[in-house]
């Protein structure tokens, strides 16, 4: 991605993340990225098309990030710790480009099931190896569809507990506790 189409993309995330959807406008990405309108315009050609390039962006760093653990060294419970590590951090680092893909997750128009569709490529990435983890002995066999579903809430929870706790907790602080209670539960 070049220097401008970067920079209307880190725009576009802003705008979206504080005026939702609905509230975005073409102007404004283009007043924050401090380009002429017809510049957003030569990259995109709507305001549907920037969010739908935000959003593929964004999940595609996830499942990126995803793979590069998947392939990389060590036994499931080291990659499974990775994995939530990293994971945390990208959102933590991109908080206002993973605002915008949680508050536009329900809904009924287009764009809303089209993130869901990327969304349920993340899950199915997850299903896989946690599928793995459950191989390896990491993790006790269960319904991993169900399971997947459990991380990944569990995950973008403690996500939005860092958030609001302001940083008060180191990441390796917060993927120990995380890790602690999704490999040994509640009781």
């Amino acid at each position: 991605m070049n220097k401008t189409k970067k920079n209307i993309f880190q725009s576009a995330i802003k705008t979206f993340s504080t005026n939702g959807y609905d509230g975005a406008t073409m102007d404004e990405i283009s007043a924050s990225a401090g380009v002429a309108k017809g510049t957003v315009y030569y990259y995109f050609k709507s305001k549907d098309e920037v969010f739908k390039y935000i959003i593929t962006e964004g999940v595609s760093l996830l499942r990126q990030q995803m793979e590069c653990i998947n392939v990389g060294k060590g036994d499931y419970a080291y990659k499974l710790r990775e994995l939530s590590k990293n994971q945390l951090r990208l959102v933590y680092d991109n908080r206002d480009l993973f605002k915008v893909i949680m508050s536009q997750a329900w809904g009924g128009k287009i764009r809303h099931s089209e993130l869901r569709e990327l969304l349920k490529s993340y899950m199915e990435d997850i299903e896989k190896f946690l599928i793995k983890a459950m191989e390896d002995g990491t993790i006790k066999k269960c319904d991993s569809s169900f399971l997947t579903y459990t991380y990944f809430g569990t995950l973008a929870s403690v996500a939005v507990y860092n958030v609001i706790k302001n940083d008060s907790m180191k990441l390796d602080e917060i993927t120990d506790n995380f890790m602690n209670h999704l490999l040994n539960g509640i009781r």
